[in-house]
């Protein structure tokens, strides 16, 4: 069997109870009984079949210790590994040596920290109008 029988039963009660409440209106409760019977088997079955063709469709994935167990090339790049090594020892350094002022490059260097200088805006209170009006003619395209 593929997979747990829990999504067929699953299913087949969701599909009984939709076909009970559709049902209840315009039938008896004896009637209604019956038909969520055979909801039940009908969407328990189609679950089934369901879960047999999607199984074939798609293949189940292989993880990442098992590819490099095996050593299998043309599995590599299949699956991702979403687990992050511990590094909590070198970060506790790097913090120690931040909060002491003694931060010391990878290459053994100290860094020399420079703030940003950006160029100054220009103003267009000194400007000639006809500049003004031709660079407005420009950037609309008129």
């Amino acid at each position: 069997m593929v997979g747990s029988w829990r999504w067929n039963v699953t299913l087949g009660v969701g599909g009984s109870l939709l076909t009970f409440f559709f049902s209840l209106g315009s039938n008896g409760l004896a009637i209604t009984s019956l038909r969520c019977l055979y909801a039940f088997a009908a969407f328990f079955a189609l679950a089934f079949v369901f879960r047999i063709v999607a199984a074939s469709i798609f293949p189940p994935v292989t993880s990442a210790a098992a590819t490099e167990q095996t050593g299998d090339e043309s599995a590599k790049g299949q699956s991702v590994d979403y687990a992050t090594p511990d590094q909590s020892d070198e970060l506790n350094e790097l913090l120690k040596h931040q909060m002491d002022g003694n931060v010391v490059l990878e290459s053994g260097q100290e860094p020399n920290f420079q703030p940003l200088k950006p160029p100054k805006l220009v103003s267009t209170q000194n400007r000639d109008p006809e500049d003004l009006a031709k660079a407005i003619r420009h950037l609309t395209g008129g």
